[in-house]
């Protein structure tokens, strides 16, 4: 396969260049399979990708969109973080609908009307910190907990999710004015292990996903009605009583054995105080942090 952005040939299956890091397939907003960039149509739905921007209009590269200050905390933590285990809340959100949205606009005006909800979405991300992994389309995948590591990512994940459905909303508003047109999104939130493989210099990440994870996370996407936030049981227990969902009972999932829990996203709690939640709560203990904890003691013993 011959990649667009260097020309370098690829061996068949190769999901990125191998000179230049450019992602060689576009995955299908519709039901997430990869195809090759020369695609016009989806192998497996069908899906017109052509009528969709292409994610290299203004996307292309993580360095493109990434704030500064995040893009300099992932070459710091990149040593210690390639190959190794990450518990992370994987992020899918897409445009719901898009094809219906941008039928019979011409496709410069396409991306005057999604790359501000493109936009939009990446700036909730990044607001809790998480990283922005994929732009799909009319769609975008993040990571909360790598490569910038945060104890409360499935926190951070909710509340970013919550951020960007209100932020689309206001963006709707507008649309709805002067285009006379819908637009809405749907999220879905799972939380579990991830190996990040690689961290190349323009910050794109390849990473392979462990327990169903991220796959979990875009069916829960795909599983969500316009407008809406779906997440794990998983996502709630790490959430603890932060936010505020509404029991959709359990669901059967593609691709997955028995049912699986499903919570809709409403809102976020009021934050208690630490002091006042541990009446109720047994706070995870410290792991692994041995040297760090020693240097405390000793701190102490130096202090008396």
């Amino acid at each position: 396969m011959r990649c667009p952005q260097c020309s370098h040939q690829n061996p068949d299956g190769a999901k990125f260049c191998g000179e230049c890091g450019t992602r060689l397939e576009r995955l299908c907003p519709s039901c997430g399979t990869g195809n090759p960039p020369t695609n016009n149509f989806c192998y497996q739905c069908g899906l017109a990708l052509g009528a969709l921007p292409s994610p290299e209009s203004r996307f292309g590269s993580p360095q493109s969109y990434t704030p500064q200050h995040l893009a300099e905390k992932i070459p710091t933590a990149r040593s210690a973080l390639e190959g190794e285990r990450k518990h992370v809340t994987v992020l899918f959100a897409d445009v719901k609908g898009s094809l219906e949205l941008i039928e019979g606009i011409d496709p410069e005006e396409v991306r005057t009307l999604l790359d501000p909800a493109l936009q939009a979405m990446m700036e909730a991300v990044h607001r809790y910190e998480g990283t922005v992994n994929q732009v799909m389309g009319d769609g975008i995948m993040a990571l909360f907990g790598a490569p910038v590591a945060h104890e409360d990512h499935a926190v951070r994940a909710c509340y970013a999710a919550l951020a960007m459905q209100a932020a689309i909303r206001r963006y709707a508003e507008q649309i709805r004015r002067e285009h006379g047109r819908e637009l809405q999104i749907r999220v879905g939130l799972n939380s579990g292990e991830v190996v990040v493989r690689a961290i190349q210099n323009d910050l794109h990440m390849d990473y392979s996903a462990l327990g169903q994870t991220t796959h979990l996370a875009a069916r829960m996407e795909q599983h969500a009605a316009p407008g809406s936030i779906l997440l794990t049981a998983e996502t709630l227990r790490l959430a603890d009583d932060l936010v505020q969902v509404t029991p959709l009972g359990p669901a059967p999932v593609k691709g997955l054995p028995g049912l699986v829990e499903v919570f809709e996203l409403v809102s976020a709690s009021p934050a208690r105080r630490r002091l006042q939640t541990a009446a109720t709560h047994v706070h995870t203990h410290f792991v692994g942090r041995q040297q760090e904890l020693g240097t405390l003691n000793q701190a102490l013993d130096t202090s008396f």
